[in-house]
């Protein structure tokens, strides 16, 4: 006990030499340890009288004390010196050039798609939804297509094996079904598009067995003819970037509207090229008309009281015009490099909304 001054010193300058953590944990065992000299003392007061014994406890605590505390110190101070050296040897040279990555694109059907809910979005349509496998009332009976109509031949139609019951669900071929069920759903006043896909049997340059398709629907007390036209000549002039394009309505027929419209815009032809805008020539690009009167009934709704216009368009067709992609197949090809030379950076890609959609 007459030497714990000179032990102290001992120890404590043992700690502030150690040459790293490993070396700062032996001497811890070794004094501090249960088999360490400190350690020792503390069971060897049991021998001494009781006053001799309280005061060489409180010296051995102090002298304890004391070790733990330049142990914790330099044990600090060793961690930041290896911390210190650690962030040196890794550090990073920032002038360097960075390491080649690939950067990922936007498929223009993607782009298409965003392009076409910001424009409509303006105008106070939602988006609206439905299956990919639909029954054979909600994709064709209640749009008024009789059961004569190709559009329900295999030829042209995926069905899916029968149940027992003999009925088949189809894959839908167009999202028109998601106007229906929307008209089921909600009450008028209704104004939505419907982005999604479509399945048909058809495979060239410009058909694919499955497509995308926009579609969109108003039904209220007051629209008119005269709101489709305005509604689908601002998207045309919007969408393809050009504020005088020329737009015209062409009488058709399609089932579930009445009077129906193919909508043409102007193009010119030359050089075997096409361009879009003021020309001779004319391109269709989509559908449209005014809600036939029965689909109406078939949702429920009083057709003297309702109506309201749709149209429907490929979204790969509008996309290959606007982005002059000549063959529709290649979307569908997963060929990295015609999605590098075809697809959008996705901090490049230029935005079509002047505020904030409804």
């Amino acid at each position: 006990m007459e030497n714990l001054d000179n032990l102290r010193e001992e120890i404590i300058g043992s700690v502030r030499k150690a040459a790293g953590l490993d070396a700062l944990e032996e001497i811890r065992v070794a004094e501090l340890g249960r088999k360490g000299r400190i350690t020792g003392l503390m069971k060897g007061l049991g021998g001494l009288d009781p006053e001799a014994r309280r005061a060489a406890g409180a010296a051995l605590n102090r002298l304890k004390d004391e070790v733990a505390a330049a142990l914790d110190a330099e044990k600090s101070r060793l961690a930041d010196r290896a911390l210190d050296a650690g962030l040196e040897r890794d550090r990073i040279d920032v002038s360097l050039p960075i390491r080649p990555e690939s950067e990922g694109r936007i498929h223009p059907i993607s782009q298409t798609i965003d392009e076409v809910m910001a424009i409509f979005g303006e105008m106070g349509f939602s988006v609206a939804e439905g299956p990919d496998i639909e029954d054979d009332w909600h994709n064709f009976t209640a749009l008024n297509i009789p059961p004569e109509h190709p559009a329900r031949q295999e030829m042209d139609t995926f069905y899916l094996p029968g149940e027992k019951d003999g009925h088949r669900m189809v894959l839908r071929t167009h999202t028109s079904p998601v106007q229906i069920r929307t008209m089921l759903g909600r009450k008028p006043p209704l104004r939505i598009i419907v982005p999604g896909r479509t399945y048909r049997c058809d495979y060239d340059a410009t058909h694919s067995p499955m497509f995308h398709q926009v579609e969109g629907l108003v039904i209220d007390e007051a629209t008119h003819f005269g709101h489709l036209k305005g509604c689908l000549i601002e998207f045309c002039r919007a969408y393809f970037g050009v504020d005088d394009l020329p737009v015209r309505f062409r009488a058709s027929y399609f089932p579930f509207t009445e009077p129906s419209a193919e909508v043409d815009i102007g193009c010119k032809r030359e050089g075997g090229g096409l361009s879009i805008g003021h020309g001779e020539d004319w391109l269709e690009i989509l559908g449209s008309g005014m809600v036939n009167p029965k689909v109406i009934e078939n949702c429920g709704l009083d057709p003297a009281r309702y109506q309201g216009f749709a149209f429907g368009m490929g979204l790969e067709r509008i996309s290959m015009l606007k982005y002059g992609i000549p063959d529709l197949r290649t979307y569908y090809e997963s060929d990295l490099r015609w999605l590098r030379h075809y697809g959008f950076a996705a901090l490049d890609v230029p935005s079509l909304v002047a505020g904030p959609i409804p």
